[in-house]
């Protein structure tokens, strides 16, 4: 069933071409991640097919009756609605049931209160919507989406995002469209929103620069690139073989053309004046020659070396450092002696600590205890990914040459400012434009290349990734994983810091910072063949090694009784869920014995989802063993 047409679609800017007659749908059920560099279209193309801006010529046609949501990179909302009302301002049925639900349960101190409750609850059951009540709680929760009652006007950018995201999550849609749906969150909630997105039953086009969140969510790519549209059936890694090989395959093509070239314009110079049709027919053809033999073909990857200033043998020594804001202790007793080369990932929750540890070893603050011994030839190179420069009135251009004329180099080389700007996508436009004139998105990036210009030999990079596109995210990959300096980096781009570093510092919470020596996939691995441990009671099996023998092995008396039990915890479990059910439909108008019933049902919800769970893995298991 086709959700999506495309056909056709020109969309220019000035005399800047975006995209040329691309067509291309979407099927119902496709998950399909959409890729370009950055000002090339992908947004812009999103908003044509969401109606929030126009195509110069082509049509976009959507299956008639399709619901359709779309996290946009810039959400709008009422900034005078709440955070619950702005999530839960769809028509539907059982949104229009919670939400009045909800304002029931917080106003029951009115005289009408009891009259309202008992209404809802009608409205509750009418709609089935204690299932879905439970759904808003979960996804309030693992985005940490908290004080609901606040208004949108007084939230920052990220925050705005995340309430965006909660919204097209819980709406009631076919079709998804997001832009960049992992910027502003951290790990666990991208990992969250994988399976949640993989769970449901959408069809999604997602434009982002996550390429495990691509790799684990989608199953096939548009890429545009150069006005075109490319589709490629596969993951991510698929893709890469395959663009190589069409580049190629062009390359090929041009250097063909080339060589044709040179023959027929020799041919054209010693052409008589007198043209029969066959020399017409050939110089038409020669003019399509020519347009294939000067395209662009040369590899606009560049390689980026920063020269890193040279750094003595004491360079960071960090000794038993506390830091608390009040009662709240962020560190604690966290020591580390820094060696020359050290590439360290900071991994952990948002408002877990992170940037609280760059800006004490910046000396930005002061730990509650502790020390912090800095070498005397350590130059930082520091970026945050919350402290934007001033506004001032001074051209992208000017800036960087404030800092340096010409970049330093490996190899004794150096690069002007102009050529350092272009290879982090600022283009001779930008590059002249005003600071004041820039996107959040392109300040970041300024400050980020301003990072790298002062030859600094200890990187502190905060989030660096955000508003870079893929190409952009390969090119500082290359840098980093050369810089001879030390890195220290915090990113929710999991590909990213499993490429360059070479261990990771993990906030675990209470203020716990501890030093994994792996990959942060290595480190994910761990945690849940952990958590599987704790689910079975943190018991171990035993492992027998033993002779190889012929005989077949069957299920343990343990396995056949764990299975029993949880056999009777599912059906304990669901005769508790009907009782508070009871509850919730009996009619009751005391607001808080309604509260707990409620907040009872969303535990007993997810308590069922565990252990059937846990049933469908000892089932798999067992079933496997009897075959």
């Amino acid at each position: 069933m086709n959700y999506l047409s495309v056909e056709n679609l020109t969309k220019s800017y000035g005399e800047k071409l975006l995209f040329e007659n691309i067509s291309f749908g979407i099927d119902a059920g496709q998950k399909i991640a959409l890729i370009a560099k950055n000002g090339t279209g992908k947004t812009t193309l999103l908003n044509i097919i969401t109606g929030k801006d126009f195509a110069d010529n082509g049509s976009v046609v959507l299956r008639k009756n399709l619901k359709l949501a779309y996290l946009s990179q810039q959400p709008d909302f009422d900034d005078n609605l709440t955070i619950f009302d702005a999530i839960l301002s769809s028509d539907t049925r059982y949104v229009k049931a919670v939400r009045n639900y909800e304002h029931a349960i917080n106003n029951a101190a009115n005289n009408d209160s009891e009259e309202l409750l008992q209404n809802a609850i009608i409205e509750m059951d009418a709609a089935a919507a204690w299932d879905f009540e439970y759904r808003v709680k979960e996804v309030l929760g693992k985005l940490k989406i908290e004080d609901v009652d606040k208004e949108i006007g007084k939230l920052s950018g990220g925050q705005k995002r995340k309430v965006a995201l909660a919204k097209v999550l819980l709406d009631d849609i076919d079709f998804l469209i997001m832009d960049e749906p992992t910027n502003h969150l951290d790990i666990d909630m991208i990992e969250w929103m994988e399976g949640f997105l993989s769970k449901q039953n959408l069809t999604i086009l997602v434009v982002t620069h996550d390429r495990y969140f691509l790799n684990n969510l989608c199953d096939e790519i548009i890429e545009l690139d150069n006005q075109f549209i490319y589709r490629y059936q596969g993951k991510y890694d698929y893709y890469l073989e395959k663009k190589a090989e069409r580049e190629n395959a062009e390359r090929q093509e041009v250097l063909k053309a080339r060589n044709l070239y040179r023959k027929e314009l020799d041919w054209i110079r010693r052409m008589p004046k007198a043209r029969t049709h066959k020399s017409k027919s050939r110089i038409d053809a020669f003019d399509g020659i020519s347009e294939k033999a000067f395209r662009n073909i040369e590899d606009e990857r560049v390689e980026i070396k920063v020269k890193s200033g040279r750094i003595g043998n004491k360079i960071l020594e960090i000794n038993n450092i506390h830091k608390s804001f009040g009662n709240n202790e962020v560190i604690k007793n966290f020591s580390h002696t820094f060696k020359r080369g050290e590439k360290i990932g900071v991994v952990g929750p948002n408002g877990s600590g992170k940037s609280t540890l760059f800006k004490l070893i910046m000396d930005e603050i002061k730990p509650t205890l502790g020390s912090i011994n800095r070498g005397q030839t350590v130059v930082y190179g520091y970026f945050s990914q919350d402290a934007l420069l001033p506004e001032i009135d001074k051209k992208v251009i000017e800036m960087v040459k404030e800092v340096a004329d010409e970049i330093p180099m490996g190899h004794s080389s150096t690069l002007s400012a102009s050529g350092f700007l272009s290879y982090f996508g600022f283009d001779h436009n930008t590059q002249y434009n005003f600071y004041r004139n820039l996107s959040g998105g392109e300040k970041r990036r300024l400050q980020l290349l301003l990072s790298l210009v002062n030859n600094p030999n200890f990187l502190i990079f905060d989030e660096p990734t955000n508003d870079l596109d893929i190409e952009t995210l390969n090119v500082l990959e290359d840098f980093l994983s050369n810089y001879e300096g030390c890195l220290l980096i915090a990113t929710h781009d999991r590909a990213f810091i499993d490429k360059i570093v070479d261990h990771i510092f993990v906030f675990e919470g209470n203020g716990k910072i501890k030093d994994y020596h792996s990959t942060y996939s290595e480190y994910r691995l761990y945690k849940n063949e952990q958590r599987k441990l704790e689910t079975k009671n943190n018991s171990k099996e035993k492992i027998n090694i033993e002779k190889p023998s012929n005989q077949k092995k069957k299920p343990s008396f343990k396995q056949l009784k764990e299975l029993e039990s949880l056999v009777e915890q599912i059906e304990n479990l669901e005769v508790r869920k009907i009782e508070i059910l009871k509850i919730l439909e009996g009619g009751s108008t005391i607001a808080n014995v309604i509260t707990k019933a409620s907040e009872d049902y969303a535990l007993i919800c997810k308590s069922i989802d565990e252990v059937t769970e846990r049933w469908i893995e000892l089932e798999d298991i067992i079933e496997s063993l009897n075959n």
